[in-house]
């Protein structure tokens, strides 16, 4: 996964565990026990082009959906309920996309 090499693993497991079971995933505490609220625009970046899967310039729910995945093979999708509160939380112009400034 391109995103651990840039994560500490322990941080990983411990922010997948934080979120194993459906319906308990947090996009705001998911994103401080990874480490990611920490990085700069540029990682943050780096980290969206890693989830835009389909490098449309934009994240879309199918893609948000496998969000955990991009840490840990083998990781669980995230809900549908989570799914749609992690987009409304990003898509700040209400068009079902995450653009790169959504991701902070």
């Amino acid at each position: 996964m391109a995103l651990a090499a840039k994560l500490a693993g322990a941080d990983i497991t411990a922010a997948l565990g934080g979120c194993k079971d459906a319906g308990s995933f947090d996009h705001k505490k998911f994103f401080a026990a990874v480490g990611l609220a920490k990085k700069t625009d540029a990682e943050l970046e780096d980290a969206f082009n890693v989830i835009d899967q389909d490098k449309s310039k934009f994240i879309e729910a199918e893609e948000l959906k496998l969000f955990l995945q991009n840490f840990a093979a083998g990781a669980r999708e995230l809900t549908d309920d989570e799914t749609n509160k992690f987009m409304a939380a990003g898509d700040s112009d209400g068009d079902g996309k995450i653009g790169v400034k959504g991701m902070s």
